[in-house]
């Protein structure tokens, strides 16, 4: 004899305890829940592939954009050429860079601080016609130029320069512009 059987009854199968659920029975008392979920979730595919394909229209057109008046049709192949063009530039770059060096350390051999005094030594010659000129690089080496005119002659002399200072005695005109030299900025930014 069979024991009755009740609603907890059909659950158990003759396993004696293993669950076991009636899908048909579920799905057809909660349909209209699974279909309305069902249709959610459907709603929120259909959002999430039309998010999906404007970026994806997007990223088209930026790479439209990348690749725009190149001959090459391929990412890859536009960023090479750029690659390309990035080292020529870093070469060029160093090149100048190079020779600029060069320059610098020329123009600071250059005679580029110029200080110049005008005088009139005698009282018996008009104008200030004589005059001390320097010329030094940006170390202080050059020399100092002087003119004396009268009106017998005129006298030129020159005195060396090194460091900024004369190994001969210096009148106040030819020290003067040796100070005006010194106190001018070195070709190439350096005092």
């Amino acid at each position: 004899m069979t024991p009755p059987q009740g609603p907890d009854d059909r659950l158990h199968g003759a396993a004696g305890g293993a669950f076991a659920i009636d899908i048909a029975a579920l799905v057809q008392s909660n349909a209209g829940l699974l279909i309305a979920v069902l249709a959610i979730v459907v709603g929120l595919l259909l959002v999430l592939s039309l998010v999906l394909a404007r970026r994806v229209g997007a990223l088209g057109r930026r790479l439209e954009g990348i690749t725009r008046g190149s001959d090459d049709s391929s990412l890859e192949a536009v960023l090479s050429t750029h690659l390309e063009r990035v080292r020529q530039v870093v070469a060029d770059v160093d090149e100048v860079e190079a020779r600029t060096a060069v320059l610098e350390r020329d123009i600071r051999q250059s005679l580029g601080r110029v200080g110049i005094v005008r005088y009139n030594p005698f009282e018996d010659t008009g104008g200030n016609q004589s005059f001390a000129l320097s010329i030094i690089d940006a170390r202080g080496d050059g020399f100092v130029l002087s003119s004396l005119h009268a009106r017998s002659g005129t006298r030129v002399y020159a005195k060396a320069v090194t460091g900024g200072k004369s190994d001969a005695a210096l009148s106040d005109e030819e020290a003067e512009a040796l100070r005006q030299a010194l106190s001018r900025p070195a070709p190439g930014g350096s005092h």
